[in-house]
Parts: C-alpha cells; structure tokens; sequence
C-alpha cells in the first residue's frame, strides 16, 4: 500500500518548469505595451507642448492654463507680459502656464497686409 501512495504522488505533481519563463514573457510583452500606448505617446505630447511654449513670440495670441486670453507683449527666461482687453491690463504669468497659442504674429502681420493692399 505505501509503494502504491508513493506512486501516486509521483505521479500527481505536475511540473511546473516552463511555467516560469511563460510568467516572464507575459510581463516583458505587457511592459511594452504599456510603454508604447501610454509612456510614449504622453512624451511625445509633453515634448509637443514644451517646443510650443518655446516657440513663443512677442505678438502672440495666447490662451492660459486658467482661460485668459491676450497678447504677448514681452517675454523673459520663465515669464511672459501679456495684454488682455480693451483697457490694456498688463499681466505677468510663467511661461509653463501658456496653454495654446491661438493666433501666431506672423499670421496677424500677413492679414494687416492683405487689409492694407484691398
């Protein structure tokens, strides 16, 4: 009887050898999944808004983080002077908080042209 148990006990444990390796495939196949649909496409956006916020010229139209709209007057290391409204109020704000630039100086140049040549 107890050849018959030793046997059987022999015979019931599976093998689990390949079973390790499969375990690390599925980890290095789901790492780079995650790399290539959210590690890199937030770099690419990231790197996309820091050359815009570089690209920034006196003359701008811009939008910030916290919705205001004006002009750039001046700009300097991390700050940026805008002017919004008729009133002309001045208002100085970091560069990081540039949210988009709506209408570029070179475009409004090009369309005070055409207003002047019609």
């Amino acid at each position: 009887m107890v050849l018959f148990l030793a046997e059987a006990a022999a015979t019931d444990t599976p093998t689990y050898g390949n079973q390790g390796w499969v375990t690390i495939v599925m980890l290095i196949i789901m790492l780079g999944v995650f790399y290539f649909f959210l590690y890199r496409p937030q770099k690419k956006q990231e790197q996309q808004i820091t050359e815009m916020r570089n690209s920034l010229e006196v003359g701008d139209e811009i939008t910030t983080i916290g919705g205001i709209i004006g002009k750039v007057i001046s700009i300097k290391e991390d700050t940026v002077l805008l002017e919004t409204g008729n009133d002309r109020i001045k208002i100085r704000i970091l560069r990081s908080a540039v949210k988009s630039i709506d209408v570029k100086a070179s475009e409004i140049e090009e369309e005070e042209k055409g207003k002047k040549s019609k």
